[in-house]
């Protein structure tokens, strides 16, 4: 259950937030009560279709273009975001990813590794230099990194990508040691498989026989989870990594 209004008031940046995942968590801190930078990379019509939904629950949100990975492009969403809510930013959820190819040891390049640390380091790390001002300003802030359960357990042929999650898990650890004298939490949220658009033809029932709950999870798990760790209920919380999927994997 979403915490109506629990986040009133606060500006939320979601990154990659115009589809898949990031669209329910988008939804999902809309509905508790913040205003929502929808983020996108190419697709503006898919951006604005998150903002239709959202704003037909009557949620507040905003359609922003931004290359995460490009320093310059990334500076320029933070700083429209600011203009268009007239506020800093509260909440940063570094969600966004790009192509996840399958490789095994023998295929991969040195830039397939890059590919995966540039969404998943490089990004969060920029995005989080960009938000510290504000956030240090007002003496409080969120910061979410959407990592995965590749971390706990590295699936074969697929390094690249958990390489790059894994390294999320080290970074949120040590921001949060960090940040904590400012007031700014710093968690990671680790989704199982979900199936959302990326997925479509994908058969996951062999999947499903790992997890204890004994069913897949749905996208707006993972949003209330994002809810909780950007409220103020978890102020008390840094430093995490969480794993929503249903038992297949324990804390690390």
């Amino acid at each position: 259950m979403i915490l109506i209004n629990n986040l009133h008031s606060k500006i939320a940046l979601v990154t990659g937030g115009s589809k898949g995942l990031g669209r329910h968590i988008s939804a999902a801190l809309a509905q508790s009560g913040a205003t929502v930078i929808v983020n996108y990379a190419h697709s503006r019509e898919t951006a604005l279709q998150t903002v239709d939904f959202i704003q037909s629950s009557g949620g507040k949100a905003f359609a922003v273009q931004g290359d995460v990975t490009n320093e310059e492009s990334l500076n320029h969403l933070v700083k429209e975001s600011e203009e268009i809510t007239g506020e800093t930013i509260d909440i940063l959820v570094n969600n966004a990813t790009g192509p996840q190819p399958e490789l095994s040891l023998e295929e991969s390049t040195w830039d397939d590794y890059l590919d995966q640390l540039n969404f998943f380091v490089k990004a969060p790390l920029l995005l989080t230099k960009a938000v510290l001002p504000g956030m240090k300003e007002k003496g409080e802030g969120r910061i979410i990194n959407i990592g995965s359960e590749v971390i706990q357990l590295g699936n074969a042929n697929f390094a690249n990508y958990v390489t790059a999650k894994s390294a999320q898990l080290g970074m949120t650890r040590s921001w949060a040691n960090e940040l904590g004298r400012f007031g700014i939490t710093v968690n990671l949220l680790n989704p199982g498989f979900i199936p959302v658009e990326r997925h479509e033809g994908i058969d996951p029932s062999d999947y499903q026989k790992g997890v204890p709950l004994g069913r897949m999870g749905e996208p707006l798990d993972i949003g209330n989870a994002a809810v909780f760790l950007a409220s103020h209920e978890a102020k008390f919380i840094t430093g995490q990594s969480l794993s929503v999927n249903g038992g297949k994997t324990f804390g690390i």
